[in-house]
């Protein structure tokens, strides 16, 4: 009988917890079993999950089939409909090993077919940890869950539940396994990362945790933060940013819009002027910061100047990897209820001028980088990456997993070369 087998859709922290879930069916004794772990980020993005579930019961006509992530936990009737699909777990029962063993026992007459619980009253997040994924080189770690936040265009808060941290000695104890297990990097993650701390005894911030990582993992070369919300960054983070060359100088800003009234209706805790502020600051204390951003193109109501002011935040803040979202309406959240919808066309068009603007800023950052010299994590023998993130590629091979030093000499499309 073979392993289970498993997709994930989405974002690292789906990635993450795939990983988590591969231990625990494979513990569970499950066989013979397609799981998807869905994303309901955008309409586009459950659309997407019931495509990939299509072709994946064609590609395994016998399995049996799982559904699971946000999208089974926003809408588990739109799965729970499709004849494909046998069951649909929620965010929360996915992480539990008694949800695997059922599973596991007689998968039709033993398990519910329909397990998902009101995520909102969840209170902990999961402790199941893993020893990292993905390439040897680089390891992510879940500390926080979850969102206090409704943004009336999003509909992760319903997927996730309120926001849940891992208190830090947990965290300290994993990033020592990693370390221990010969990864060079770390990356933190979690849904609403910023908020990390606040349920914890004596409400610790997300810098108190970055502090408390570097000084007692002293082993842990790199240290990276994913997405994060510059409203709410605290002292103790702008002073790592300044003081720590560890922490690496690349930050992912959770921007969403350049105009103040747009910013108002998506209900978003920080005007232009604070995110212009923030990466004024944090490029100060650290001149080689480098920031990637998300930003929606096309919300309800967004005018062409509204837009305009997008397309200039991108070099008032000195952007650089930009992720851009065309407006989705997502049914259930308030932006769904807005009147004044922006046409289709519209909205594709600003996402791709947008994306224009995002690959202007990449070049310009890849040519500031030639002649210097880079500490950069190899992630295959031929491809690894600065501090910045950037992409650099070798003609020669180099080990796996290592942080070697290059001159950049070149650039090949978006990747530099050395």
């Amino acid at each position: 009988m073979s392993v289970p087998k498993f997709t994930t859709l989405g974002c690292r922290l789906n990635a993450y917890e795939t990983e988590a879930m591969k231990e625990l069916s494979q513990q569970a004794g499950l066989e013979n079993a397609v799981v998807v772990n869905t994303c309901a980020v955008t309409a586009e993005a459950v659309r997407k999950a019931r495509q990939e579930i299509r072709k994946l019961r064609r590609e395994n006509p016998d399995a049996r089939l799982i559904v699971t992530g946000c999208a089974a936990q926003t809408e588990p009737e739109t799965f729970t409909k499709m004849d494909e699909v046998d069951a649909v777990i929620g965010n929360t029962e996915k992480m539990q090993p008694e949800t695997w063993t059922g599973m596991a026992a007689d998968f039709i007459g033993e398990s519910e077919a329909v397990q998902v619980d009101d995520i909102m009253s969840v209170t902990e997040t999961a402790g199941h940890l893993i020893d990292g994924f993905g390439t040897r080189s680089r390891a992510y770690v879940q500390v926080q869950n979850g969102c206090d936040h409704r943004c009336t265009f999003c509909i992760i808060p319903y997927g996730r539940g309120n926001s849940r941290s891992v208190p830090a000695g947990v965290v300290v104890d994993q990033i020592k396994r990693l370390v221990d297990r010969g990864y060079n990097e770390v990356v933190l993650t979690g849904v609403d990362l910023t908020s990390w701390g606040a349920d914890l005894p004596a409400t610790p911030q997300l810098g108190d945790l970055v502090m408390r990582i570097l000084r007692l993992v002293p082993d842990l070369p790199r240290l990276r933060i994913s997405s994060i919300d510059s409203i709410e960054v605290d002292e103790n983070l702008m002073m790592a940013i300044a003081t720590e060359t560890r922490l690496m100088p690349h930050l992912h800003l959770s921007l969403q819009h350049g105009d103040n009234l747009i910013l108002k209706r998506m209900k978003r805790r920080h005007l232009r002027d604070d995110a212009i502020q923030f990466a004024e600051e944090a490029q100060k204390l650290r001149p080689d910061m480098t920031f990637g951003a998300d930003i929606i193109a096309g919300f309800p109501t967004e005018t062409e100047a509204h837009f305009e002011n997008s397309l200039k935040l991108v070099t008032d803040c000195n952007l650089t990897w930009l992720h851009v979202f065309p407006y989705s309406k997502r049914t259930g959240t308030p932006a769904a209820k807005i009147p004044s919808q922006i046409n289709g066309n519209i909205i594709k068009d600003r996402a791709a001028r947008l994306r224009t603007a995002g690959d202007a800023q990449v070049q310009r950052h890849l040519q500031a980088q030639l002649n210097k010299t880079h500490h950069i994590l190899m992630e295959n023998p031929h491809m690894g990456r600065t501090e910045q993130f950037t992409e650099v590629k070798f003609a020669d091979p180099q080990a796996e997993g290592h942080i070697v030093s290059a001159l950049i000499t070149g650039i090949d499309g978006n990747q530099l070369t050395a």
